[in-house]
């Protein structure tokens, strides 16, 4: 970086400090940022992953790691990352057996004896996510309060009930262990989400970059600035519905010309298809919502300033790019690493009653928008082991076998660390405001 860049990164700290960092416009000093992507995090906040429950450490610790290392490395602290999006699935358990609406709309959950809540008292799961993940989750993300912009989605665990749906048959015919013996998930409600997530709570109300809100805050937009462009940045609830998908492209008809990405919980499954997973498949049994290749239908491909799409939920990675109908490319990211458990091993938990966690790996995206053609660098690092997936000698042998076991240690690697050219970016959104260097 110049004197003279670091002189106007230094003023636009200045500027931060004197308005207070929660109301200050985020400046990039140069071409170069980053997003950080933040995947599920329910692991780390389940409340019997805690010392309370007997386990050998506050696994909540690790997400509170994530969030400070974010927000350390934030524009307005000297650092590089301008906007941070979360992924959804922020806390893990349900406090409702069946929301109002959906037993109004006649769904009813299923009994299972046999179900992954078995031999756990319904008040104690209800005690654990109001008690500690929910304020656990909050506390964590309260770390980004004030340092940069950011979105947070829900996913099906964040909603208020989460229950296998009477109407949908159970395959018994599927494997012994394979979920589909029980049925399919359906979830609704997202009372506590939005109170602790939604546009009127203290992380957005009045922020002037968090722009638009649907649903009390279930579906939000955000504007950023950075490497000579404003960005908008659309977060979608869970399977949205047509209306939010509408509510979404008003926003993107308001925002003329900025570049813009989404994020959503559901939208690639690890194999890199537009998929939900097979028994939380919200479009099956509830005609209101929309599958991720609709919401690709509906929304992405028809709105050509979208040329991001960002998502969890599906244990692994994946990426693929797309020509919307205007043929402009839109790059689709998969990130999800809630199922690694090497932190557990580490801690000496026996590899039977090892609970996968997360480890603490995330996205780092660094945006050039220098180069003759922009790109973005995404590699995978641990705030747990400080070190990104290409620095861990250890990588593919902790992880391949149960995310890509068919891929080789260097393909596994490449699916973690990559970089992505912007081709057609300069065409479809011009060149980037003058930025002093």
């Amino acid at each position: 970086m110049t004197m003279i860049a670091k002189t106007a990164r230094t003023l636009a700290l200045g500027f931060s400090l004197l308005l207070g960092a929660a109301h200050a416009p985020v400046l990039a000093a140069d071409g170069r940022f980053s997003i950080a992507v933040i995947p599920d995090t329910q692991n780390y906040v389940d409340f019997t992953h805690q010392r309370a429950e007997g386990f050998a450490f506050d696994a909540r610790d690790m997400m509170v790691e994530q969030m400070r290392y974010i927000a350390d490395n934030a524009v307005s602290r000297g650092g590089e990352i301008v906007f941070a999006t979360g992924l959804g699935d922020v806390w893990q358990h349900p406090t409702i057996a069946i929301d109002p609406e959906h037993a109004a709309r006649g769904f009813s959950a299923r009994p299972l004896p046999d179900g992954p809540q078995s031999g756990m008292n319904p008040d104690r799961w209800t005690r654990g996510v109001r008690e500690v993940e929910i304020p656990a989750s909050i506390a964590a993300y309260r770390l980004l309060d004030g340092a940069l912009p950011f979105s947070v989605v829900s996913g099906n665990h964040d909603y208020d009930a989460q229950w296998w749906e009477e109407s949908w048959p159970r395959d018994l015919t599927a494997p012994q262990g394979d979920l589909r013996r029980l049925g399919m998930i359906h979830v609704g409600g997202l009372t506590e989400w939005t109170r602790a997530f939604g546009a009127d709570s203290a992380f957005f109300k009045d922020r002037p970059w968090y722009v638009a809100a649907h649903q009390n805050g279930a579906d939000s937009a955000q504007i950023f600035e950075a490497g000579g462009y404003r960005f908008l940045h659309i977060g979608l609830q869970f399977s949205p519905t047509d209306a939010s998908l509408k509510w979404a492209e008003t926003v993107i008809h308001a925002h003329p010309g900025l570049p813009t990405i989404i994020t959503t919980h559901d939208f690639l499954n690890k194999d890199g298809e537009r998929l939900p997973h097979p028994v939380v498949n919200q479009t099956v049994v509830d005609p209101f919502d929309n599958s991720p290749q609709a919401i690709w239908d509906k929304l992405v491909a028809r709105n050509p300033q979208v040329f991001m799409v960002l998502s969890g939920h599906h244990n692994g990675q994946s990426f693929r790019v797309d020509q919307n109908r205007q043929g402009g490319a839109v790059y689709q990211i998969l990130s999800d690493y809630q199922d690694r458990n090497q932190a557990a091993l580490d801690a000496g938990v026996a590899a039977d009653k090892a609970p996968a966690l997360g480890d603490g790996w995330m996205r780092l995206m660094q945006f050039d928008m220098d180069a003759a053609t922009p790109t973005v660098r995404v590699r995978t690092y641990s705030t747990h082991y400080r070190r990104f997936a290409s620095e861990e000698p250890n990588y593919a042998r902790w992880y391949k076998p149960n995310e890509q076991p068919h891929l080789s240690d260097e393909d596994f690697l490449n699916r973690d660390e990559f970089t992505i050219p912007l081709t057609d970016f300069r065409a479809r959104f011009g060149a980037p405001a003058a930025v002093s260097k």
